[in-house]
């Protein structure tokens, strides 16, 4: 969950030779930021004014939620845990209290809480390791989303000694839906944003055609793809065990983990995706989903309002839920698309 580098790969599958001729200015930039690669491509008259607007805002939004900043709002509430609350920013302030939303929705399964255990694990490090039960128990005893306390006055208080939070699990979202009101703010229509694997589109392609994606393959190399998703401007999320982990004793251990266990989530999947109109929605839910497993995930999902999903098993079963059924398109036939359930 740490920045969770969900970079999870989402190839924008469309034709560059689309957009000659269409009269639009295109403005684009890669960059590192929150811990990840950022790719943006933006289309329009204000185009570039946008792309480096979109580029300021994520280094404030790095400057205060980075657990790696030793400076920023994050570091100064995991130094205090135990000892006294901060103030904190609105925006800081607004995700934690989303990511509280969505660990009492998932039942604890999605827990900013969690840093203890990442820090243990060194999953993504040139420390990786697996830890003892002992070590393992320890950092459990620290986790709890129920221990933060968020303040009508702006402060976060952790409550325990030695509690860490990290928002790299939803922090990506926030910083999308950001983005994606700057652009539009300036009269943008269409534009493509992916923030090491969060991506968000807005509108449709410059020739009026909606967007398509193609879903990561969990198990091939990085670029290929299983199924494509038409969508126009939506938000797409996934979490996978395929793009952090590390192998010990022919076993894969990865990044997102079942706090109950302590242990990297074995629920059966492999890989989620959320499809929603809030990329912060789809970043707390594809971790969710990942860590409750198929049958809970899309429970969950069905529940709510505008989110939908693609879940594919470790037995190359690929579920979608009922409002995706139509713009999902199965492209590799070594999966099973399960379309009953």
């Amino acid at each position: 969950m740490k920045i969770k580098q969900k970079m999870i790969l989402m190839l924008l599958i469309i034709c560059s030779m689309s957009f000659i001729g269409c009269g639009q200015k295109e403005a684009s930039r890669e960059t590192y930021v929150l811990g990840t690669i950022v790719k943006l491509k933006v289309y329009g008259k204000n185009a570039e004014e946008a792309v480096q607007a979109s580029i300021n805002k994520l280094s404030q939004i790095e400057e205060k939620m980075s657990v790696n900043k030793p400076n920023s709002e994050v570091s100064k509430l995991n130094k205090s845990a135990g000892k006294k609350s901060e103030k904190v920013s609105k925006e800081t302030y607004y995700v934690i209290n989303k990511a509280l939303k969505y660990s009492k929705l998932s039942q604890g399964n999605f827990d900013i809480s969690v840093e203890p255990l990442v820090k243990l694990w060194g999953i993504g490090t040139d420390k990786a390791r697996v830890p003892s039960k002992e070590e393992i128990d320890k950092a459990k005893q620290l986790i709890n989303y129920k221990d933060i306390e968020v303040k009508e006055n702006g402060e976060v208080y952790l409550k325990k000694k030695g509690m860490e939070i990290d928002l790299g699990g939803i922090a990506k979202g926030y910083a999308a839906d950001k983005l994606k009101k700057i652009i539009k703010d300036r009269g943008i229509t269409s534009a493509f944003i992916n923030l090491g694997g969060n991506v968000d589109v807005i509108g449709n392609k410059t020739d009026g055609s909606p967007w398509k994606i193609g879903i990561q393959n969990p198990i091939k190399d990085k670029g290929q793809y299983m199924g494509i998703l038409t969508v126009s401007d939506k938000s797409i999320v996934t979490s996978g065990n395929y793009e952090r982990y590390f192998i010990k004793n022919n076993k894969r251990y990865h990044h997102i983990f079942d706090i109950k266990t302590g242990y990297p989530a074995e629920k059966g999947l492999i890989s989620a995706t959320i499809v929603s109109d809030n990329s912060i929605d789809g970043d707390a839910l594809s971790t969710s989903a990942y860590v409750l497993g198929l049958d809970k995930a899309i429970n969950l999902i069905e529940s709510l309002n505008g989110i939908e999903g693609i879940f594919i098993t470790k037995d190359k079963k690929v579920y979608v839920t009922s409002g995706l059924k139509t713009n999902f398109e199965l492209t590799d036939k070594e999966f099973t698309y399960e379309k009953g359930r």
